[in-house]
C-alpha cells in the first residue's frame, strides 16, 4: 500500500504537521507499506477557480499548480487527511483542495485524523459528509487527538510517552485505525483490479 499523510494546515505555527508526522512513523510499521508525507502548503492552490465542477467537466483544463496537485494525489493507494479544527470544521485549505478532485480519491480509503479542544470531532463530521462526493471510501474508525497537540506531540512527530503507553489512548486508536485503512487498501485494491 502507498498511503499518502495530506496536512491540512498551512497557517503560520501550525501544529498539524506534527500530528502528521507522529501518523507517518505509526504508519511506517504497518507491513507493504509506503509513507509519504504530502504538505499542502507545498501545492498553493487559488480558490476554486473553475467554471464547472471538476469531476463534471470534460473539457477541464486545470491550471499549472492544480495539475501538480492532482499528480501527486493520484499516485497513492489510500489517503490518511489530518486536520485542525477551526470554528467547528476541518480547515478552508484541505476543503479548497478537496474541491480540485475529480476522480483521484475514487474507490480508495481515506482515514481521517484532527486535533483541536474537542479532538476535532466536528471537523471528522464534516470531512465525513463531504468524501462521498470524491466517491472516496471513508473507513469508520478515526483518530482524535484531544487537547493542545502542540504540547502532546513534539515537532519531531513523538507523542508524549505516558499516551503512547496507555492501553486506550491516541497512540492505540492510531494504530488500530492504520491497522483497518492498510485492510480497506489492499481489498479495495483487489476489487479495482
Amino acid at each position: 500500500m502507498k498511503v499518502q499523510i495530506i496536512i491540512g494546515s498551512t497557517r503560520p505555527n501550525r501544529v498539524t504537521h506534527r500530528v502528521a508526522k507522529w501518523v507517518a512513523k505509526e504508519a511506517q510499521n504497518l507491513s507493504d507499506t509506503t509513507v509519504e508525507l504530502v504538505d499542502l502548503a507545498d501545492y498553493p492552490l487559488p480558490l476554486l477557480d473553475e467554471p464547472l465542477s471538476p469531476q463534471f467537466n470534460p473539457n477541464r483544463q486545470p491550471n499549472a499548480v492544480t495539475k501538480k496537485w492532482l499528480a501527486k494525489i493520484a499516485d497513492s493507494d489510500a489517503y490518511v487527511l489530518v486536520t485542525p479544527e477551526y470554528n467547528r470544521s476541518y480547515s478552508a485549505v484541505l476543503k479548497n483542495a478537496l474541491d480540485y478532485i475529480d476522480y483521484q480519491f475514487a474507490k480508495k480509503p481515506v482515514a481521517l485524523v484532527s486535533h483541536g479542544s474537542t479532538g476535532g470531532a466536528q471537523a471528522i463530521g464534516h470531512l465525513r459528509g463531504v468524501l462521498p462526493g470524491l466517491q472516496a471510501v471513508t473507513i469508520p474508525r478515526a483518530t482524535f487527538v484531544i487537547g493542545r497537540a502542540a504540547e502532546l506531540i513534539s515537532e519531531a512527530g513523538l507523542l508524549q510517552e505516558d499516551l503512547r503507553k496507555a492501553a486506550y489512548g491516541p497512540q492505540s486508536a492510531l494504530k488500530a485505525m492504520l491497522e483497518d485503512l492498510k485492510w480497506y487498501s489492499d481489498a479495495l485494491a483487489k476489487a479495482r483490479g
